[in-house]
């Protein structure tokens, strides 16, 4: 059987995403898809907008085989660690035969000659690197004009590294490299309107265009007219259902939590969490009165070096205690385990494949932590409570009964 691996958020699923398992599947002759997809938290440093479960039975109506989860320490990651974590997640599986990942480039070459200097960093590339920096140019510019010295092509921002999708592609590759992996990646050119376009417009509209929608209307009295026309067909029901009992979620609705959790904090405590400096926590600690909301307070603490989607994840590491400790046990331990979140009938074979060729203990349905090592235990009870936490936020919202992360059923389609 060969089988092609996606890395996914489906935040929320739509028609540009059902389009790629498409082509995936159609570019790589695979038999089976298995989808790698963050799981409550995503990389844009917010909560997902609808829970994961219900964004696996998505992925499932339309063309994923098998969802495994992506654990919130990459999800929420930068670039290189989201693409880390699920570059290594694929591999820890044993049976994926290819990658393929969307760019606004479509071509693997250029992609791949980027990605070849980023992952071993030759000299010359680290001394014009530091050329750069010490010009005064930002990291991005830098490194663009350091590559483009070192390949005699234009790698500026405003070509390869300008663009989001492209960004990742060549983090994945990286990834790949630095694993030696045998999984052969692939990329088909992204299409429709632009990554973070806000408004629904064309054949495939983007996820931010979507979410912005829910934030603003009620699906339920637009299915006809507006949704319909960007999310697959199968996916209204879930829409239809779930709307006000179970999504949607906004980082503004962790804003009280966020405010108890720097409460508990001080300048020195907060460097334990990934990414934050000296000088951000310091940063957090001093604003901290002027603390009103979290898109309010994501506001006061960006910068023109620090951005508002890093204040985001920085902000949603210090909530769920992602700790630089955790960060350092993944580089000796990516991944202790494997949640699979989701799987077709029909495609039960997989898990045969994966447990002869897979090299981590599976998690399924109910995961069941005393089969796992101390260390595998201990991550998924931490993953656990980062799902109570989201969970306990849409009890609150919604006002809806409590649901037990570790009760969830696996998705069977």
């Amino acid at each position: 059987m060969k089988i092609v691996g996606l890395i996914t958020e489906y935040n929320p699923f739509h028609n540009g995403h059902k389009y790629h398992i498409e082509m995936a599947k159609k570019i790589t002759g695979a038999d089976a898809v298995i989808a790698v997809m963050s799981g409550n938290y995503v990389q844009r440093g917010t909560p997902a907008i609808i829970p994961k479960h219900l964004r696996c039975l998505a992925a499932l109506q339309n063309g994923v085989d098998m969802v495994v989860e992506l654990p919130s320490l990459y999800a929420l990651g930068s670039a290189e660690l989201f693409a880390f974590g699920a570059v290594s997640l694929l591999d820890s599986l044993g049976c994926v035969d290819a990658l393929c990942f969307g760019s606004e480039c479509g071509n693997i070459g250029p992609l791949w000659e980027a990605a070849s200097i980023l992952a071993d960093e030759p000299q010359k590339y680290r001394e014009n690197l530091r050329s750069h920096l010490k010009s005064g140019l930002s990291f991005p510019a830098a490194r663009a004009k350091a590559l483009s010295s070192c390949l005699g092509k234009d790698f500026s921002e405003t070509s390869l590294l300008g663009t989001s999708n492209n960004i990742l592609a060549v983090e994945y590759l990286k990834a790949l490299i630095r694993r030696k992996s045998n999984i052969t990646p692939c990329t088909i050119k992204r299409v429709g309107s632009e990554y973070r376009e806000a408004f629904l417009e064309g054949t495939f509209s983007s996820a931010t265009s979507i979410r912005n929608f829910l934030k603003e209307h009620d699906p339920r009295s637009h299915l006809d007219d507006k949704l319909s026309l960007y999310i697959p067909q199968n996916c209204l029901p879930l829409i239809e259902n779930g709307y006000g009992l179970r999504f949607p979620v906004f980082e503004e609705d962790f804003s009280l939590l966020l405010r108890y959790r720097l409460l508990e904090e001080d300048a020195e405590s907060l460097q334990r969490y990934v990414d934050v400096t000296s000088d951000i926590a310091h940063r957090i600690a001093r604003c901290s009165p002027k603390f009103i909301s979290f898109h309010q307070f994501c506001q006061v603490l960006k910068t023109k070096e620090i951005t508002y989607t890093r204040i985001c994840r920085i902000l949603f590491h210090i909530l769920l205690k992602i700790t630089k400790e955790e960060e350092k046990e993944s580089q000796l331990f990516p991944h202790r385990f494997i949640r699979i979140l989701g799987l077709r009938k029909e495609k039960q074979n997989l898990f045969t494949i994966l447990k002869s060729k897979g090299s981590l203990p599976l998690l399924t349905n109910p995961p069941r932590y005393s089969s796992l090592s101390f260390g595998a235990a201990q991550a998924a009870v931490r993953e656990m409570k980062r799902d109570a936490l989201y969970e306990s936020v849409i009890t609150d919202k919604f006002k809806t009964s409590f649901s037990i992360p570790i009760k969830q059923q696996m998705v069977i389609l």
